[in-house]
């Protein structure tokens, strides 16, 4: 127990220190390559956060729930089972979000292509039509496009402020409609609109395809986490009482957790990858 509030006041520690070991606008941190955190955090909706901030909020998770476990069990081996969770619980929040966002922003694309259309058709320019989008485009995406508006009109650059764009809404459909759009721009023709038109059109079937095939699936990720959360609330209230505590206390209930860990791990992950359905990756990031 000494070891978990020794944890715990360490972690407060360096929370409170971290505006001063990692200042948010330190050299060393504008010039990371994003990895795989900071893609998701910007997939999710949250480019602003820092990797290193989730790590905290992770760590910070898992010493709570170890401490909580032991508790209320008294039990080590379950307390590191639900460190292991703790860890990885924002995690998982981050990527539930990123996959509400593309779902939620799969079917607002084909009207985004048909106010690019109609703009484009009205004479408006390339960085006029996208800038217009702030106001015309579907709620959930009009922030980005309002700061694409106020970047083009700063810096007139239109390349720069379309990147930023793209960074901002992390979208695989996004990077395909702003790259058709930059190419447009760059090279001239008179094909934008029957490509944004053919784009639109690609966009809603996959949309529909998908929303039948999810709904369908959705039963196995329910089974996923009923199978895995199931056995271990059960465990839990058996470890609460005395007698369970010294069960699941000796090296042979110790055994048995790790062992019930291990499974419990690759069967839900077993589950989740032939539920899962692939996503489209972000090749022009």
């Amino acid at each position: 127990m000494t070891v978990v509030w020794g944890a715990a006041l360490a972690a407060g520690l360096l929370l409170t220190l971290s505006p001063w070991l990692w200042p948010a606008g330190s050299p060393r941190r504008e010039g990371m390559t994003p990895g795989r955190v900071a893609r998701l955090l910007e997939s999710a909706g949250l480019p602003r956060v820092s990797p290193t901030s989730v790590a905290v909020v992770s760590a910070v998770c898992g010493i709570v729930a170890a401490a909580t476990a032991w508790l209320i069990t008294q039990v080590a081996p379950l307390s590191m089972v639900a460190a292991a969770a703790g860890v990885a619980a924002p995690y998982a929040w981050l990527r539930a979000r990123r996959s509400r966002l593309l779902r939620a922003r799969r079917g607002l694309w084909p009207d985004v292509c048909d106010l690019l259309i109609a703009s484009v058709r009205a004479g408006m320019s390339l960085a006029d039509a996208v800038a217009s989008l702030g106001e015309s485009a579907p709620a959930p995406l009009r922030p980005a496009f309002a700061a694409f508006a106020r970047d083009v009109a700063a810096s007139g650059h239109f390349d720069s402020s379309a990147a930023r764009l793209k960074s901002a809404l992390a979208d695989p459909t996004a990077d395909r409609i702003v790259e058709t759009l930059r190419m447009a721009r760059q090279v001239g023709g008179t094909e934008l609109t029957p490509v944004l038109r053919a784009l639109a059109t690609s966009v809603r079937a996959d949309t529909a395809l998908r929303a039948e095939v999810e709904s369908r699936q959705s039963w196995i990720r329910g089974a996923a986490v009923l199978g895995v959360v199931a056995p271990w609330v059960i465990l839990a209230l058996l470890a609460i009482r005395p007698e369970g505590a010294r069960a699941y206390g000796s090296p042979e209930g110790v055994a048995l957790i790790l062992a019930g860990a291990a499974i419990s791990f690759i069967a839900y992950r077993v589950m989740l990858r032939l539920g899962r359905l692939p996503e489209p990756r972000r090749w022009f990031v």
